[in-house]
């Protein structure tokens, strides 16, 4: 054999070799990397496709009764479908979504973990049709979203389902046929809306507060307004025609609830409140988008999520009137704000001392200041709220400022503020619209409010210094009263429907309330808002004044009325005006005030005055809470080793259920990976 002949025959042998272990090679059916991930198995043998009997605990309510194997995933036993992580998922998804999209997701799920088996000519999946999954993730994605969840790799619409014109089952139409006869029985005038009547840890609450929003994105969202001292997230939503900001001449009131963390039922009310706002807007009921599209709602469901915690842990029958009131601290977040009120008695008989926006003592900062107390302060001076309720329990009443008493050794004295009629006005608001709140006979739970109608001052209840209601009326324009919902502060599940019933409409009375009084925008002649101009109304020693752009609100009863608006360094202007009793709504009432020179401040006007003007915007001015703004809140927190930047990412609370079965890890559940 020569050279040539040689290398011929090398090159032939080469090739067979490389065409043997090709053809001897098992086929993959799967793309690389998918193995790893958990969205596909590798075999050394392709099965041939058998049709069997499912026998799969959470799939078994399908609308057929025969599946095939290997499934749509490559899934070759009823055994490996159980011991996957998609199987696990659907096993637990109802408790994680806390309901919602529940059986729909299931079985969307089950339709291709145990596809319907078609028999001849060869056994052969029916795939699900691919416009059911697509309307199920368009009114479930939010919810997914809601707990940081990405969505399943399996429910992927494009890839594991099929179009009508391929021929598909539809594994959900049984469903909507019962809902459809379901809805049938409802009647046609009144909205519906589904809540679960639950109590829910702090997990379970970030869960339902950021699915509403994501259900509701066009007009609502939610933030963080800082952390509580064990690093809790305290979570806000808010709802309007426009989240994000502050709309010119639209009025934002908050409702903040389980400020002591044993005091649950407010915290509960504010949870159904959030759910009930997003459905009923959704659904068309006009009060609802009435109330959103004019109105900015901020609700913070939980100020002591930390007190909560220990609460909860012994739950509504052994929980006292004290495990779990203050936060992890041990301070009581309602005796815990600057006391502004002694300020204001210590200095009312001064002329020209204002009554309103009084400066936080520096002295105040050397104190035990609590971390929800410093992130709620904040939260109060950065948004011009009108008015506010804070939610409580252990009596069935409604308390209003002052809650300190005017004579330090009376701890039961009449202390009114200045705006004592618009603030019984609130509080009879609430209380009237309440089921039983206003009723005299109502048994209450030790304290005597007889001929009260279910409203009291507060100090005349009873006095106590650094509340958050006189820090919120002396320190901001805003007017909070404190509800007590009843004597239970931590009812039984089976009682919180009832006392939603009995909330319900005093919760959107409430809100709805705010439209009144009076508001305006104060201009200069260039046309542009004056931030921090004063509204004044003669005979009320208390002025408010105007946000960013210049718009103000100012809440008071109808009557005749001097308003005056002021500002510095242009001149002031008063005008008279008439509030009939009967108005809906609010009136305008416009300023346009003209540049004038500034006048020097005579001695003794700026040693009672400097105080309340220049000193306001100190805040924290020793930086004693710097360790609260190391990173933003709502932002991701830095990674644990420093080498590790980029790669480490801390797992959301539900990663536990996975990685306690014992599964493959779910990596394709994790969200920006």
């Amino acid at each position: 054999m020569d050279t040539t002949e040689y290398k011929t025959f090398l090159t032939v042998f080469t090739l067979f070799n490389v065409l043997s272990i090709c053809w001897c090679a098992p086929q993959r059916f799967c793309e690389p990397g998918d193995d790893a991930s958990g969205r596909c198995n590798n075999g050394p043998d392709e099965e041939k496709p058998v049709c069997s009997e499912i026998n799969l605990g959470y799939c078994n309510d399908l609308d057929y009764s025969r599946t095939i194997f290997p499934n749509i995933l490559g899934q070759r036993s009823r055994h490996e479908v159980e011991s996957g992580a998609e199987y696990l998922l659907l096993s637990v998804i109802h408790g994680l979504l806390n309901g919602e999209c529940s059986p729909d997701i299931r079985l969307l799920g089950c339709s291709v973990l145990a596809p319907r088996c078609q028999d001849l000519p060869n056994p052969a999946p029916v795939k699900s049709c691919r416009s059911a999954c697509e309307a199920v993730r368009k009114g479930c994605g939010h919810a997914f979203e809601g707990i940081d969840m990405a969505w399943p790799y399996f429910l992927d619409c494009d890839r594991f389902f099929a179009s009508e014109q391929e021929g598909c089952h539809d594994p959900l139409a049984p469903l909507r046929a019962r809902q459809e006869v379901a809805f049938s029985n409802l009647s046609p005038d009144e909205p519906s809306t589904i809540i679960q009547f639950t109590y829910h840890s702090n997990a379970q609450m970030y869960s339902v507060l950021k699915r509403t929003a994501a259900k509701c994105s066009h007009i609502s969202r939610t933030y963080s307004i800082g952390r509580s001292t064990e690093g809790k997230d305290l979570l806000a939503i808010e709802f309007t025609d426009n989240p994000g900001g502050h709309e010119l001449l639209e009025p934002e009131i908050k409702l903040v609830g389980n400020m002591h963390g044993n005091e649950v039922l407010g915290r509960q009310l504010l949870l159904y409140l959030a759910q009930y706002l997003c459905s009923e807007y959704l659904l068309g009921n006009q009060r609802i988008q009435t109330l959103v599209n004019t109105t900015r709602i901020h609700i913070l469901a939980s100020m002591n999520p930390d007190g909560y915690e220990l609460a909860a842990a012994e739950g509504h029958e052994l929980n006292g009137w004290t495990v779990g009131r203050t936060n992890a601290q041990n301070l009581d977040l309602n005796r815990n704000f600057p006391d502004l009120t002694s300020i204001l008695y210590r200095n009312r008989r001064i002329k020209r001392f204002r009554t309103d926006h009084i400066p936080i003592p520096d002295s105040y900062w050397f104190g035990k200041v609590a971390s929800e107390t410093y992130a709620v302060m904040k939260w109060i001076r950065s948004v011009p709220f009108v008015q506010s309720a804070s939610l409580h329990g252990g009596e069935l009443v409604i308390s209003y400022p002052f809650d300190f008493s005017r004579h330090l050794y009376e701890e039961r004295m009449f202390s009114p503020t200045p705006d004592e009629q618009a603030f019984k006005q609130l509080a009879r608001t609430y209380a009237d619209s309440h089921a039983s709140m206003a009723d005299n006979n109502t048994e209450r739970c030790g304290a005597s409010f007889i001929r009260s109608g279910g409203i009291i001052n507060g100090a005349l209840w009873y006095s106590f210094p650094g509340g958050m209601s006189d820090f919120n009326y002396l320190h901001t324009n805003c007017l909070e009263i404190t509800v007590e919902l009843g004597c239970d502060k931590f009812p039984s599940e089976e009682e919180l429907y009832p006392e939603w019933l009995r909330n319900k409409e005093a919760l959107l009375s409430f809100m709805e309330s705010v439209h009144r009084g009076i508001k305006g925008v104060v201009k200069d002649e260039e046309g542009y808002g004056i931030k921090g101009a004063s509204i004044s109304v003669r005979g009320i020693r208390k002025d408010v004044t105007t946000a960013e752009d210049g718009d103000y609100w100012r809440l008071m009863n109808s009557g005749t009325h001097i308003i005056t608006a002021s500002a510095k360094g242009y001149s002031k202007v008063s005008k008279r005006i008439y509030l009939p009793a009967q108005l809906e709504k609010a009136g305008r009432v416009d300023f346009l005030l003209k540049k004038v020179p500034v006048q020097p401040v005579r001695p003794d006007y700026h040693l009672f005055l400097s105080s309340s003007l220049d000193t306001y915007e100190r805040f924290d001015p020793y930086n004693q809470f710097q360790s609260y703004g190391r990173s933003e809140p709502g932002e991701p927190r830095e990674p644990r080793d420093p080498g590790m930047a980029g790669e480490w990412q801390e797992k959301p609370w539900w990663w536990t259920y996975f990685t306690q079965a014992g599964v493959s890890a779910p990596t394709w559940l994790l969200r920006n990976i």
